[in-house]
């Protein structure tokens, strides 16, 4: 054996040394709130659609993933999607601007662009 293999690996450092005491501190005003908040995915979309329309989970993923791809597909032409109840999908045009480039006080020229904007149906709007 050679002496480079004989030594022994350095000790490693704990690294949750400092995660203990962050942890024991006071949960702030913003934690509870953060924690109500949920993401429905696509899985739970597929879901509940199966459970409320009495399909089986790959026919309502299947018809899930229809429907997410119609909407893509009608947004990239420009089309505007009415959802009854929760909005209006739509395209709008963007107009060419002047930024900042972040960290370091450059201007910079941002390109015309295009984005999808929501607007939420005022019936849900008022139930909120």
């Amino acid at each position: 054996m050679t002496k480079s293999s004989k030594k022994a690996a350095p000790a490693a450092k704990p690294a949750a040394s400092k995660t203990p005491a962050k942890a024991a501190a006071k949960p702030t005003a913003k934690a509870p709130a953060a924690a109500a908040v949920t993401k429905i995915g696509k899985s739970e979309l597929t879901d509940m659609l199966g459970e409320r329309a009495g399909l089986s989970k790959k026919d309502a993923g299947a018809a899930l993933s229809a429907v997410l791809d119609i909407m893509g597909e009608a947004l990239k032409a420009g089309q505007t999607i009415g959802l009854p109840g929760v909005g209006t999908l739509s395209v709008k045009a963007t107009a060419a601007r002047t930024g900042v480039k972040p960290g370091t006080a450059e201007k910079i020229q941002i390109a015309a662009g295009k984005k999808v904007s929501f607007k939420i149906a005022s019936d849900l709007k008022k139930s909120l």
